[in-house]
C-alpha cells in the first residue's frame, strides 16, 4: 500500500491535509479555519456521487447545465459520533433532460460507481431524492 496522502499538525487542533497529487486543504477540529473531518467525509461523498452523476448523464447525451446535491447527516450521540443516516438531494439543470435518465444515473452512482458513498453506506442509511430543472434555451 503506498501511502501518499499526508496530514499535518498546524496548531491548536488544526491540520493541513495534502493529497498524493498535491491538493491541500485546512482540516479544523473546532471548525473555525477549515472543514471538520466529518465534514470533508460528507462533501467527499456529494463530489463522488456528482461527478459520476454528470458522467452518465452526458455519456447518455442529456445537455446538462449544472449539477448539485445538498447533503446532510445524523450522527450517532456516542462515540465514535458516524453518521448512521444521510441525505442527498441532487438537482438536475439542463435542456429536455429525461427524469428516467436522472433516476439511473444517481441509482448507478450510489450502488455502483461512487466508491465514497458506499463506504458510507457501511454504517449508515443512505436516502436520495432529485430534482429536474429546466434551463431556458438561448
Amino acid at each position: 500500500m503506498e501511502r501518499n496522502h499526508r496530514v499535518k499538525w498546524a496548531g491548536e487542533l488544526r491540520f493541513v491535509g495534502t493529497s498524493g497529487s498535491g491538493h491541500s486543504t485546512v482540516i479544523d477540529g473546532d471548525r473555525k479555519t477549515g472543514l471538520s473531518p466529518m465534514e470533508l467525509l460528507l462533501l467527499g461523498t456529494g463530489g463522488c456521487a456528482c461527478i459520476d452523476v454528470v458522467m452518465i448523464l452526458k455519456k447518455g447525451r442529456q445537455k446538462v447545465i449544472d449539477v448539485w446535491v445538498d447533503i446532510g447527516g445524523e450522527r450517532r450521540e456516542e462515540m465514535p459520533r458516524y453518521y448512521t443516516h444521510v441525505e442527498m438531494h441532487f438537482v438536475v439543470k439542463g435542456i429536455s433532460i429525461k427524469e428516467n435518465r436522472v433516476e439511473r444515473a444517481i441509482a448507478l452512482a450510489m450502488e455502483k460507481y461512487c466508491s465514497a458513498s458506499a463506504q458510507l453506506a457501511a454504517l449508515a442509511e443512505i436516502k436520495t431524492s432529485y430534482e429536474i430543472i429546466e434551463a431556458e434555451t438561448p
